[in-house]
């Protein structure tokens, strides 16, 4: 076995286990944030948990440190730090720890519902999973309706879940004559005011006017930020 000499320097290693308060709680924080941020979800759960029993309000807390990693990841984004597999692990941790301080029917959703979708005839849905995840993280409710989906499925899914977003990722360009049809028929079913969303490779190449979306994101924390603008 290695000695403490030889493990990375970067590492933080865990307090004594036990009650968990001032000095220690700080430091099990920044752990919590930097397990999140190195994707390592089943270290991280094992410390929110600790996190959570500290009796200083520790499910706020365990929530702060969420919202701290998303940040960090959401300053990372940029062309020269950008990278797919470890933003994903992060938000994969974070949707874990998420779900685990609020159960299943128990997460709240203080800045509300959104759907989110791959139109019809495009498969990939990567990009739409990593924005799923990272607007679970940030406190909203998220309605899923999958890859290769119906524009009536999504319309209805928002009629039905009162979403105030709907949020398309395309990564072919085929989807977009699709996309550009989702206002008319939100439009037809009333729900004029719900914002459009558009992001993936094929729509970020195009305009909003050119989408007749309300906003094209460049990445997952991009359509974070607009949709936080619109629900602090």
């Amino acid at each position: 076995m290695g000695s403490p000499a030889n493990e990375p320097a970067s590492r933080l290693d865990p307090p004594a286990s036990g009650a968990i308060d001032g000095p220690c709680l700080d430091f099990a924080l920044t752990r919590l944030v930097q397990l999140l941020t190195e994707g390592d979800a089943a270290a991280a759960l094992l410390e929110a948990r600790r996190v959570r029993v500290s009796g200083a309000d520790g499910s706020l807390q365990v929530v702060k440190a969420l919202e701290a990693a998303m940040d960090g990841m959401s300053a990372k984004c940029t062309a020269e730090e950008f990278n797919l597999l470890e933003i994903m692990l992060a938000g994969r941790a974070a949707t874990l720890v998420a779900h685990d301080l609020f159960p299943e029917g128990a997460l709240p959703s203080p800045r509300g519902t959104v759907v989110i979708a791959t139109p019809e005839g495009d498969v990939h849905d990567l990009g739409k999973n990593l924005t799923r995840m990272v607007l679970t993280s940030k406190g909203f409710r998220v309605v899923d309706c999958g890859k290769d989906c119906p524009l009536a499925v999504m319309v209805q899914a928002v009629a039905r879940e009162e979403a105030f977003a709907l949020l398309v990722s395309g990564l072919i360009s085929p989807v977009v004559p699709l996309v550009r049809q989702l206002r008319g028929l939100l439009r037809e079913c009333g729900l004029a005011p719900v914002r459009l969303v558009a992001g993936g490779a094929a729509l970020k190449q195009c305009t909003a006017e050119a989408l007749n979306v309300d906003f094209v994101a460049g990445d997952a924390f991009d359509t974070v930020r607009y949709l936080e603008a619109l629900r602090p």
